[in-house]
């Protein structure tokens, strides 16, 4: 039996902080550097299942699910109010209610604005970020934006229902299989889990807040790129090429601000854990040893 791998078993559990009951996945030795994983649209920390054992030998691995999304429940008299701004505070107090005083960050779509808001809070406490399609350049938003960024221009419930339409099983399975040269990887228990957590009562309205106040994350852009130029953290940007609402010019242009950005393009789309876990694994591990 000794050939047979010690694979780190993933504890499920919950904290509060910031008045929400966060949920997270945790897995690793308890005194070993932090990772902390921060998911994105549609998703939850459902989407790191596989990458959490493949780093936990060696890290703490993280990944809360953020309010709005997941397992993460958000009291109804907390009176939240679902925005970026509100996302990053509540994960920063998610990080003090846990003690965490360092961490890398994995940052991936939403995880992106909100790890970077955590770190402009914090930045002795980032030791690395490994951005797999997070943005935080204009250049790398992608024409699959339109639809949104009319909503921004135009607030108005017409664009607000042609963005809703799309939130949906049908929706989101071809968001995990767009830029995907070979479908048939991607498994389907993520966007049907996805969609049937997006249909509870309620969330697809904090969802359309979510795209609506996006637009202000974009003003944030300048802020994140002057952090990337001072604090000079250690990055690896790791990105699915194939995506279109990240383009490979978002990843490119981290290396503008950061000497020490790494760039690595993946011939796969948005979801890139779906289909090159190993690969991202291998960087990772490499990039923060």
């Amino acid at each position: 039996m000794s050939d047979i791998p010690n694979i780190p078993l993933t504890s499920h559990q919950r904290i509060e902080a910031d008045g929400v009951h966060v949920f997270y996945r945790e897995a690793g030795p308890a005194h070993a550097p932090v990772i902390l994983l921060l998911h994105g649209f549609p998703t939850s920390s459902f989407q790191y299942r596989e990458l959490i054992p493949r780093l936990a030998d060696r890290y703490r691995v993280i990944a809360p699910d953020l309010p709005g999304f997941g397992f993460t429940e958000v009291p109804a008299d907390r009176g939240y109010t679902y925005n970026f701004d509100a996302l990053a505070k509540t994960i920063f107090a998610f990080t003090e209610a846990l003690k965490l005083t360092r961490y890398a960050l994995y940052v991936f779509d939403y995880g992106a604005p909100t790890g970077f808001r955590l770190a402009l809070m914090a930045p002795e406490r980032v030791t690395a970020i490994v951005s797999q399609n997070g943005n935080a350049y204009e250049e790398g938003l992608g024409d699959a934006w339109q639809p949104i960024q009319r909503y921004w221009r135009e607030p108005i419930l017409e664009n607000r229902n042609a963005i809703r339409a799309g939130l949906n099983l049908e929706g989101l399975r071809h968001e995990y299989s767009v830029g995907i040269p070979d479908p048939a990887l991607i498994k389907p228990e993520g966007y049907t889990l996805d969609a049937a957590l997006l249909a509870r009562p309620g969330n697809i309205d904090i969802q359309l807040d979510l795209f609506l106040d996006y637009a202000n994350n974009v003003k944030m852009y300048p802020k994140f790129q002057e952090y990337f130029r001072t604090a000079k953290p250690p990055l690896l940007a790791v990105w699915g090429k194939f995506d279109p609402y990240f383009i490979p010019a978002g990843a490119e242009a981290f290396q503008r601000d950061n000497p020490n950005a790494v760039v690595e393009l993946l011939p796969t789309g948005h979801f890139a854990l779906e289909t090159h876990l190993q690969e991202i694994v291998i960087s990772m591990r490499k990039f923060l040893r």
